[in-house]
């Protein structure tokens, strides 16, 4: 099964997509694991995008692209994959359609994870992440069993710079017209399954399941 996973910072997509590739036995691919993998491989992508990523700066869609689609080509992804902030905008949307109708292959779902945004902005300040192995606590709906403390690997927590309100409200502003056009994009093309994000992660999760089920 080949799924897409679309949602705004702070919807929970990170731990869906856990959930899902489990679930599902497809990897979880990520726009964050794509270059640090590509990186880490030292391939020709890979090191172009890491002289963007290393100066905070976007990484041009050529290289994404490239790099997304070279993954994909990879033996893992033969009976399914999970895709986690890619495709980002309409141009690597067509580029991934394309690459998918070469191959015979189909977009089988594109789960929209729609959440309120002033939820978005309580979870995004309150998010705390660990450095270290990338896990993610709240504050207050999923806090570390020690204070400051990631309960994997025991490495001191650290709010993110663009968590701070004014960051964060710019940075949802943005998201949004991008996700928006994704939307629209996959429902014009009858893959779109919105799902509330305003729920628990179990019953988020449990949504999941049943339209994965049912579909």
């Amino acid at each position: 099964m080949n799924i897409i996973l679309l949602g705004l910072p702070g919807s929970g997509k990170g731990t869906q997509s856990e959930f899902i590739s489990n679930k599902q036995n497809i990897p979880h691919i990520s726009t964050g694991s794509l270059f640090r993998k590509a990186d880490q491989d030292g391939t020709e992508l890979g090191l172009v995008a890491r002289q963007y990523t290393a100066k905070g700066e976007l990484v041009p869609d050529e290289i994404t692209i490239g790099i997304a689609l070279e993954r994909l080509d990879q033996d893992d992804c033969s009976q399914g994959f999970l895709l986690d902030g890619f495709p980002r905008n309409l141009a690597q949307a067509e580029a991934l359609n394309q690459y998918a109708a070469a191959r015979n292959k189909m977009i089988d779902h594109v789960i929209y994870i729609e959440t309120d945004e002033a939820l978005l902005l309580e979870r995004l300040i309150g998010r705390r992440v660990c450095p270290a192995c990338g896990k993610t606590f709240h504050l207050m709906n999923h806090p570390p069993q020690i204070d400051g403390q990631c309960d994997y690997c025991s490495a001191k927590l650290i709010q993110r710079a663009d968590d701070s309100e004014e960051t964060v409200k710019e940075r949802l502003k943005v998201n949004r017209r991008l996700t928006d056009r994704l939307v629209e994009y996959y429902d014009s093309k009858s893959v779109l399954r919105t799902v509330s994000g305003s729920k628990e992660i179990h019953e988020l999760s449990e949504d999941i399941a049943e339209l994965l089920q049912r579909d």
